[in-house]
């Protein structure tokens, strides 16, 4: 498998956390290369004192020839900066970060790699740089013409996985999404991606309620019992899949770990119990795309940039599954 990084924002700590995962990547047939600026990861490589070789690749069409090889590092060029200054907002490191991201993101469509993995970017310097779309998410679903992408969140560690109906978006509208939602299709949706990128044959699905004590029996709204419920019910025949159940009692009694999936109504009733027991680890899949991609569950660590004290323990996991994800896929449309 060819996975493919972009360098996400050069004054943030994806540069670092990309030469340090190059160095503890395990050897065998998946080769790893960069779209992004080869200046920026000689600037890091040299200021940090990692043993990585940088190899500029020519063109796209040299990537089929590309071999697997311990701490080497290919790099397609698209971009250079005039000035490097980690910790720093720069319009100039957000347009390299999405013409990284846009160039990436076409070698995985055109089929000369198979997964993306993507470094973090910064919201700010994306908007200075004159892009609409500032994240990572829906620049891939406006690039692939895709309107219902699903964010799951994956930690290699415990096996916690855990996906969300509504993303990133006011606490004053969740309620309307999750009742004008395709419930069935959503989850039926996760149910696949659990079996074809997982290799679940049977996976258990738990779901949480939207209101607190998931509604009490409607006491406290009643999505519940009008959208939740009713969903669960209708596919309780063709999977395994239970709730809805108050979030904190449920994470309060660890009863996640007796499901393969946990779905969360909204971003912080799924993200902060993640997060709490994953930080480190904790890996951002984008299902509903036609490609692979993956993320490290965290920001651009300005506070942290170039000093050689981030960790790349997300994202050297997060180009792990890319690749077990590709593998997968591969070998079940195979």
């Amino acid at each position: 498998m060819h996975i493919v990084f972009s360098t996400g924002d050069i004054h943030g700590i994806g540069p670092e956390i990309i030469l340090k995962s190059v160095l503890a990547l395990p050897s065998g047939e998946d080769t790893y290369m960069v779209a992004g600026s080869l200046k920026a990861l000689e600037f890091y490589r040299d200021l940090l004192g990692l043993p990585v070789e940088l190899r500029r690749i020519e063109g796209p069409e040299a990537i089929a020839k590309i071999a697997a090889e311990p701490g080497v590092l290919h790099v397609l060029s698209v971009a250079e900066p005039d000035f490097i200054q980690p910790g720093s907002l720069s319009k100039s490191a957000g347009e390299i970060a999405m013409r990284s991201l846009e160039t990436a993101a076409t070698l995985c469509r055109d089929g000369i790699c198979d997964a993306l993995v993507t470094a973090p970017l910064h919201k700010e310097a994306i908007a200075l740089a004159g892009y609409r779309n500032t994240g990572h998410t829906d620049f891939l679903a406006g690039f692939f013409g895709v309107s219902s992408q699903i964010m799951l969140f994956v930690d290699p560690v415990s096996g916690l996985k855990v996906a969300l109906a509504t993303i990133h978006e006011p606490l004053s509208m969740v309620p309307e999404l999750v009742r004008t939602m395709d419930m069935d299709g959503f989850f039926t949706t996760l149910a696949g991606s659990m079996q074809r990128d997982f290799r679940l044959e049977s996976p258990k699905i738990a779901v949480l309620g939207l209101n607190p004590h998931a509604s009490d029996g409607g006491v406290m709204g009643n999505e519940e019992t009008t959208v939740i419920r009713p969903a669960i019910e209708r596919l309780a025949a063709s999977m395994q899949i239970d709730g809805p159940f108050p979030a904190d009692g449920f994470f309060g009694a660890k009863r996640y770990r007796n499901y393969d999936l946990i779905v969360a109504m909204y971003h912080d009733q799924g993200l902060l119990p993640f997060k709490v027991l994953a930080f480190d680890t904790g890996i951002n899949v984008t299902l509903g795309l036609p490609i692979v991609r993956t993320s490290p569950d965290h920001g651009t660590g300005f506070d942290k940039a170039g000093k050689g004290t981030a960790s790349e323990r997300s994202f050297l996991e997060a180009a792990k599954l890319a690749a077990t994800i590709a593998t997968n896929r591969t070998q079940t449309t195979g």
